[in-house]
């Protein structure tokens, strides 16, 4: 089981606890890499660090599983990763310290390492005097500075918050279907539980310089549970189809083009939280392997006091992709407020800002709708608890069964992304699926009846081609 620890000072993994596991467990884990980190404040079950981990229950009773967040506050002066610099064993320093008169303090030096002094040789941190909070002091940086050095090294940590006129995408089409079958799982619950997934379509690029478009044809939900107790609401387990998915979507000329959440109702101008604030921004320096112009888009689904659904689109800055880069975003006590990390600076109309609001980085993106001409939604969605139906055999029969009636065929009923993921169980995804979705982007040509003898098979249908 693995474990993030979000602190002050960035994320860190914990990795091999199980079940049983307690806090004690997460401090080892860490131990192991910064073995002289001090706790300002305990590992929490929220940003603010005002619900505190109990030590002494396992923590799957505290509902703690794989991939969940903790959080707590540290001084970065005792973070220092040790793990792969060979230093004197803890036995050796300990008898250097016994060798010396006085108490002995652990120290971490200029250049990063560890180092036992008197006591009354440690600098007080109130007198640290490092270029900026959790650095070195700039003499040691570099012995001499000119003006033009400095303010190029400054100007690295420090962030003039602006507004993006526009986003990079200006359109996204959304396939009615999916999007309709998402909020109908939302209403279920009314919109108290947070849920996303995962957007697979195209990125319409037609010529250099034409404006950037971006066309949703599914929707795949990953392993998660609700988690209101988690700044992102929800908790992403492990999925053990992720390849596979990717696979199949490549297959069917489909790539990730963006992601959905839905969400309580929230105050007027509360349009996104922190989390998914920087949960967008990592999302869209993934899709364009770094702060560059991307399509990618984040589409919420939420609805208001009287009852309507709204679904909006948005892309966060590439200022704030930037910032997210470099980590100098932070989830705070505030959602609606990005936190500003202590070695960076945000001037906010020309005044440094320890927050930013997060409207500050959204775009808008207008949306459209349309209905897929290759793929239909009406498989059962995976990874979903308390719905109607889930995915099997006998969802299989009952959508490939409508073959010759109402207009359906057998390959336009099999083009079902949702219902391609669960074939994948029982076919081979680089043997079998290359020709299956072949006939599925290409309706010239035509599935062999090897594989329609297969599949009905698997779904106990005859004669449903």
């Amino acid at each position: 089981m693995l474990v993030r620890v979000r602190c002050n000072v960035g994320v860190w993994r914990v990795d091999g606890l199980d079940s049983s596991s307690k806090v004690e467990d997460i401090l080892r884990g860490i131990a192991k890499a910064r073995p002289h980190v001090v706790y300002e404040k305990p590992f929490c079950h929220d940003p603010a660090c005002t619900q505190e981990l109990d030590r002494g229950k396992p923590l799957q009773d505290q509902n703690i599983r794989h991939g969940s967040m903790v959080y707590c506050r540290v001084d970065p002066a005792t973070c220092a990763d040790v793990s792969a610099e060979p230093k004197e064993s803890a036995e050796d320093q300990l008898q250097q310290a016994e060798s010396k008169p006085g108490n002995m303090k652990r120290i971490i030096d200029k250049d990063g390492s560890i180092k036992l002094v008197p006591s009354n040789e440690v600098r007080d941190s109130k007198e640290d005097k490092g270029f900026r909070r959790g650095m070195m002091p700039l003499r040691d940086i570099k012995m001499a500075w000119t003006l033009n050095e400095f303010v190029a090294m400054d100007s690295q940590f420090e962030f003039k918050i602006q507004r993006q006129e526009s986003a990079i995408c200006k359109q996204v089409s959304l396939d009615s279907a999916s999007v309709g079958d998402f909020q109908s799982y939302l209403r279920r619950f009314q919109f108290s539980r947070k849920r996303f997934g995962l957007l697979y379509g195209k990125f319409l690029e037609a010529e250099e310089g034409a404006e950037k478009k971006t066309v949703v044809e599914a929707i795949y939900e990953p392993p998660q549970t609700a988690d209101p107790d988690t700044a992102e609401g929800f908790e992403m387990l492990d999925d053990p189809m992720e390849d596979t998915v990717e696979k199949i979507a490549e297959l069917c000329g489909l790539r990730k083009v963006g992601w959905i959440f839905g969400h309580p109702p929230r105050e007027e101008g509360f349009v996104l939280s922190a989390s998914e604030v920087i949960m967008a921004a990592e999302m869209q320096l993934e899709a364009a392997g770094g702060v560059e112009e991307t399509p990618f888009v984040t589409v919420k689904v939420t609805t208001g006091e009287n009852g309507n659904v709204s679904v909006e689109a948005f892309q966060v800055s590439q200022q704030c992709m930037a910032m997210a880069a470099e980590e100098a975003l932070e989830i705070g006590p505030n959602p609606g407020f990005c936190n500003i990390n202590d070695t960076f600076t945000a001037i906010q109309e020309g005044k440094e800002s320890k927050t930013v609001n997060n409207n500050f980085f959204l775009t808008v993106v207008p949306i459209v709708q349309h209905s897929s001409e290759v793929f239909v939604s009406q498989f059962p969605k995976a990874n979903r608890d308390l719905d109607d139906r889930s995915p099997s055999h006998d969802e299989l029969k009952r959508q490939l069964s409508k073959s010759g009636t109402s207009g359906w065929t057998f390959i336009d009923l099999l083009s079902d992304f949702n219902l391609l993921i669960y074939l994948a169980k029982f076919l081979d995804v680089n043997a079998d699926f290359p020709k299956i979705c072949q006939s599925i982007t290409d309706r010239s040509v035509p599935i062999d009846d090897g594989y329609k003898i297969i599949i009905t098979s698997l779904a106990g249908v005859e004669g449903a081609y």
